[in-house]
């Protein structure tokens, strides 16, 4: 049987016990009193950057693991409702996949041989109920903290790094030194690849093929300084294609860090800002829907600068 080179490292980094034997927060743990007053020391104008992409009809999703664009309906508009007072009414709802446009990953949606984060059985995820464990509402109050934007894209130049590009530690590094500041214990990781860019600038057509983001070999540094959360602007944080297995670097996170993901985060605004003032980290909140037994949720995360 072959022994992938991933499973070698999640043992090597993984939490497990870290937090107990019944712990559902994996590396928000991470995010304490302490952590979030700190991050209050980013906030320097007051001004707000909200991070997702439309909710709706206009986005990259075409059927892959069956996942559909949001689909919005209204079910009650001023014409079909009317009081003698003159008062009109409007109502709508919504049908999408929980992980359709800007998302997190739960600690249920990646497991493997067996096993999702800290033990618990694959079997705990269930058609009807959806995950008894580790489930997405198990995360909240979610993320609150201080976010670090590297921006690899813009030191190289570009719009967007290539498909298949992928990002090394050595990358996060130069990134990281040219932000003047060093990510620090219960951080959040934000890495602008400006795949999203190419989307929204070209369209979607073939934008799930591949994507440029982390090699597996980063989950040593993300391990080491201690990062809760990591986000990226493509549509799976990691580099695909990938040359360990489908998605090593979510097993690691996930399944053997316990860490939650952010996909498909815009950081287009946010980043320009960062460049005029050449200012790189922010107070950042993200919290996922409530939805019991959900393995993942849309976001619609902020950044306050």
């Amino acid at each position: 049987m072959t022994e992938y080179a991933f499973k070698e490292a999640g043992r090597e980094l993984s939490n497990w016990g870290r937090w107990g034997e019944e712990d559902e927060l994996g590396t928000l743990n991470l995010v304490t009193p302490r952590t979030v007053r700190q991050a209050v020391e980013s906030v320097r104008t007051g001004r707000r950057y909200e991070l997702s992409i439309p909710v709706g009809s206009s986005g990259p999703q075409t059927g892959w693991m069956r996942r559909i664009n949001p689909v919005h309906t209204m079910t009650v508009t001023p014409h079909d409702f009317t009081a003698p007072e003159g008062l009109v009414i409007s109502d709508d709802f919504i049908a999408m996949p929980l992980q359709s446009g800007t998302q997190l990953d739960g600690l249920t949606h990646v497991g493997y041989d067996g096993s999702f984060y800290n033990g618990v059985p694959v079997e705990t995820v269930a058609p009807a109920r959806g995950a008894t464990r580790n489930a997405i509402d198990a995360t909240l109050p979610g993320f609150a903290g201080r976010g670090v934007l590297l921006d690899v894209a813009g030191l190289d130049g570009g719009e967007w790094l290539e498909a298949g590009r992928a990002l090394t530690v050595a990358d996060l590094e130069r990134a990281e030194e040219a932000t003047g500041t060093r990510l620090r214990s219960g951080d959040a990781l934000l890495v602008r690849t400006g795949w999203l860019r190419k989307g929204l600038t070209e369209g979607w057509d073939g934008w799930l093929d591949a994507e440029p983001g982390l090699a597996p070999e980063c989950a040593a540094w993300i391990h080491e300084r201690e990062v809760a959360m990591v986000a990226a602007d493509n549509w799976g944080v990691e580099v695909q294609p990938a040359s360990d297995g489908l998605v090593p670097l979510h097993a690691i996170l996930i399944r053997d860090m316990g860490m939650m993901l952010g996909e498909i985060w815009n950081f287009e605004e946010l980043a320009a800002a960062c460049r005029t003032d050449d200012t790189w980290d922010f107070f950042l909140t993200a919290t996922a829907l409530r939805v019991t037994g959900g393995v993942g949720s849309p976001v619609s995360p902020v950044a306050i600068r």
